[in-house]
């Protein structure tokens, strides 16, 4: 996962120490179908995900990472859940510890393609033929799914931004 630039500059002045950072998860449908994202780091299938820059709406950073991950324009529709992630050390040894906003997204237009050095492939799956992902994943596309109703807020802790 490339590291923000605010990233590296907060790094600078406190090493590996714990950071708490804001992430969103955006699930992106399109007739009984969902795009998912190969990820680089780890070669794991995922919907897209990415932190949220200072001052960024979280729906904004979901809208702004399926055009950088996956060359798709997409609309945010809503919040589907909430959610603080279990501690991550990264191979580098910085700490992290990321809230998670997953929000249900509509596609509107464009090829998905790799567009960038996190991922290795994105394609569209029938939502009843998803690849094997993290329970977190799983548990994050299934609140998403739902058409309509309040956000989830996550009870226990799940792992990654994304």
């Amino acid at each position: 996962m490339a590291i923000p630039d605010f990233v590296l500059a907060i790094r600078k002045k406190i090493g590996h120490d714990p950071l708490w950072l804001s992430g969103t998860t955006a699930v992106i449908v399109d007739a009984g179908r969902i795009l998912l994202v190969r990820r680089a780091e780890d070669g794991e299938w995922s919907p897209v995900t990415g932190v949220v820059d200072p001052g960024e709406e979280p729906a904004d950073t979901a809208v702004r990472e399926a055009m950088e991950e996956a060359g798709v324009l997409i609309e945010a529709e809503r919040l589907a859940s909430i959610g603080v992630t279990d501690p991550i050390v990264y191979e580098n040894g910085d700490h992290s510890q990321y809230v998670d906003h997953t929000f249900r997204c509509r596609y509107v237009s464009g090829e998905p393609r790799v567009s960038d050095d996190e991922t290795t492939d994105v394609r569209w799956f029938p939502l009843d033929a998803m690849p094997e992902m993290e329970p977190h994943y799983r548990d994050r596309i299934r609140a998403a799914l739902a058409e309509s109703g309040p956000a989830e807020f996550s009870g226990g802790r799940s792992s990654g931004p994304g």
